[in-house]
């Protein structure tokens, strides 16, 4: 038999676990919707049923924030022109209109300013949810939300206001630099490209860059790690920088993303027989990118399942301020049908 949560007040995730469902179902269950997401009456009395075994009692203060409905769902983005970005959108608008709300994604171009103007806007047009990504400094951004009684959640960089969900970015840099330094002879020098100073994803994958460079005994110097931001032409202009300084041009290169990406095909574009030999690897993916004539590997990361775990949260009703859940990334090799999880 079970038996109601020892010592505390039981969430929907308790009973989702009791129950061998995910926390949306029991939310659909739960608030008298399941019939419409097409969830079998068996499994909606079998929720039912241990909800009032565990003495489940809803949050109040939750519920009638959730009775002045707008059927609002908010994002905001870095923007819109990569996979990544794009993919969390997808994702997003997907789950959204699941529990009948309606999205409304913005970009902010990076620009601290846009970014606590749309999240003002956004929270005074009463938005049941935000999903905050790609923000650098989600703290104010999470910190406004909070004071409007607006729950919100940091997706690819993290906060320590609210709950987060990120990519595995050391782990994920680890095996890609694995692969990069594969048949790399040990005089050849490697370059990590792209991101910025500070930055948590940027800083992680640096590290698991650094780490696996060594494990191969390999030299890195201060000057073989190029955060250029992560425009296209601070890319290529960073290339051009490094062949132009006399030292020896790159065996292989770690791109940090898929804009920067972009610079280093402008940069190949211009000047081809400076980097043909050069091994690549992006921690992004676009399949454009495969059709390139050089020996390219890419990370796919799993934007379907970041965002699934952002609406978990929301279904559950739980705070978890400050907890980073780590999502593993795809190893795309060629064929993105034949990639796989990448896990430490």
């Amino acid at each position: 038999m079970t038996k109601a949560k020892p010592g505390g007040r039981t969430t929907i995730r308790d009973i989702a676990h009791a129950a061998g469902t995910s926390t949306s179902t029991v939310s659909f269950v739960l608030n008298g919707s399941w019939q419409q997401h097409r969830i079998k009456e068996a499994t909606a009395k079998h929720i039912l049923a241990l909800a009032k075994q565990l003495d489940y009692q809803p949050n109040q203060r939750a519920r009638g924030l959730r009775m002045q409905r707008s059927s609002l769902a908010g994002m905001i983005v870095p923007h819109h022109r990569n996979r990544f970005f794009a993919g969390l959108i997808e994702s997003f608008e997907s789950e959204a209109r699941r529990r009948s709300l309606v999205p409304i994604v913005v970009s902010t171009q990076r620009d601290q300013d846009i970014e606590e103007q749309v999240t003002a806007t956004l929270v005074g047009q009463q938005v049941e949810l935000l999903v905050i990504a790609g923000v650098r400094h989600p703290e104010p951004l999470n910190q406004l939300c909070r004071s409007r009684g607006v729950r919100c959640v940091n997706v690819d960089l993290p906060g320590a206001d609210t709950f987060s969900v990120v990519t595995d970015n050391v782990g994920g840099a680890r095996n890609l630099t694995r692969m990069l330094l594969k048949d790399i002879p040990q005089s050849g020098r490697v370059i990590f490209l792209g991101g910025r100073e500070e930055e948590y994803a940027t800083d992680q994958r640096v590290e698991g860059f650094l780490s696996v460079c060594r494990e191969h005994s390999r030299t890195v110097e201060p000057g073989d790690i190029l955060r250029c931001g992560y425009s296209p032409l601070a890319s290529k202009a960073a290339l051009e920088e490094l062949f132009s300084d006399g030292g020896s041009p790159p065996a292989a290169l770690l791109v940090n993303s898929i804009t920067a990406f972009e610079g280093f095909a402008m940069f190949w574009h211009a000047y081809p027989e400076r980097v043909r030999h050069a091994r690549l690897a992006c921690f992004d993916w676009d399949p454009f990118a495969a059709c390139l004539p050089l020996d390219t590997i890419m990370l796919r990361q799993d934007m379907e399942k970041m965002i699934q775990t952002c609406f978990e949260w929301f279904d559950d009703g739980a705070e978890r301020a400050g907890e980073i859940v780590i999502i593993p990334p795809r190893l795309v090799i060629g064929n993105p049908s034949e990639s796989q999880f990448l896990q430490e």
